[in-house]
């Protein structure tokens, strides 16, 4: 039974892999930390967790969590996790981080997005990115997997086929995503009070989102070219869901039943990745760790149309997904019908 460790179990993400861990056949959570000195019980932060853990939060360091466990998950804020992480490898712990922390392989990058100085560069070109369905054969080696966003797991989903198979011009790529708001945090925040949400979608942080360069990374490795995506998010009036729109250039005539079979092709044997025929929904992933993809013809523009669970899919079930491979586990254990 591997012993696991969440580091800020208050927020959702954390909920959610307590929730998917609690059922979890090979894995039992043995320490959850919070900043809070009163050791709440888990189940007096998250109350659905309710009759599920006799656990409490503590204000542990991460040398003290390394030391009792095998596998720990950051949930930390962007730039706390990078001082987390290094404490918990020296401790014999490995680790898969939720935060953007070590997704990006080159430090100015980085620094030019977080507006922070990495203080554990050397590590960034040793972390797995961790998107099983993309880099499956390298996650169970792995000491520290670097857990996707949300809308970069949708958008690279929904590209990386075409740009493996060089079917689409690596620029030029304009990715139209959408979130609900559980994606913006627990924290509260004034833009995601309720009456400033609810009957409203407004697009934000146009050309400056911090998960461009992510989704560039990755789809530059996978197309073994550069490539340039326009990625205009936006917030949508519900609780969780991401659902984007991409619009990229073939490179030849293609029909929309030929690029379905690329599609099912590539995500043969990838059980979390659904390759439809109908529009995909937020409602059909919601809970799940399901992406669904379909592609579509606008006049002579391809679309193609990508949909997840960002608290699932975009974070806490893919994070399962990787411990799993990290433990020698079929991917999908503990985590049906998730």
């Amino acid at each position: 039974m591997a012993r696991i460790a969440i580091l800020g179990a208050t927020g959702y993400t954390a909920l959610e892999l307590l929730r998917i861990l609690a059922m979890h056949p090979h894995a039992k959570v043995v320490a959850a930390t919070t900043r809070q000195d009163s050791r709440p019980l888990i189940s007096a932060i998250h109350p659905s967790l309710t009759g599920l853990y006799d656990l409490r939060c503590e204000n542990l360091t991460p040398e003290e969590v390394g030391k009792g466990c095998d596998i720990a998950f950051c949930c930390l804020p962007h730039t706390a996790s990078m001082e987390a992480v290094p404490q918990l490898l020296d401790a014999g712990c490995r680790v898969v981080d939720l935060s953007a922390d070590y997704r990006l392989s080159d430090p100015g990058v980085y620094e030019q997005w977080y507006e922070h100085v990495h203080t554990d560069p050397t590590r960034l070109t040793t972390a797995v990115y961790g998107l099983p369905e993309i880099y499956e054969s390298r996650i169970p080696g792995a000491t520290l997997v670097a857990n996707p966003g949300c809308y970069t797991s949708t958008s690279i989903l929904a590209l990386a086929p075409l740009l493996a198979t060089d079917l689409i011009e690596p620029s030029g790529i304009i990715i139209d995503a959408k979130s609900g708001i559980s994606g913006a945090g627990r924290t509260p925040k004034m833009s995601n009070l309720f009456s400033e949400c609810n009957e409203s979608v407004t697009a934000y942080s146009i050309g400056k989102h911090r998960h461009t360069p992510e989704i560039e990374q990755v789809l530059s490795d996978v197309g073994r070219s550069t490539v340039q995506v326009a990625f205009n998010p936006h917030l949508m009036p519900m609780d969780r869901g991401i659902f984007c729109s991409i619009y990229p250039r073939l490179r030849k005539a293609s029909s929309q039943n030929e690029l379905l079979n690329v599609f099912r092709s590539f995500y043969a044997g990838k059980p979390f990745v659904r390759v439809v025929d109908h529009m995909p929904a937020t409602r059909d992933v919601s809970h799940t760790n399901f992406c669904d993809i379909t592609v579509r013809f606008n006049r002579d523009q391809l679309v193609v149309f990508a949909a997840i669970d960002n608290l699932i899919k975009g974070a806490s079930g893919v994070a399962v997904q990787n411990m799993n491979l990290m433990l020698g586990l079929d991917q999908r254990t503990g985590m049906l019908p998730c």
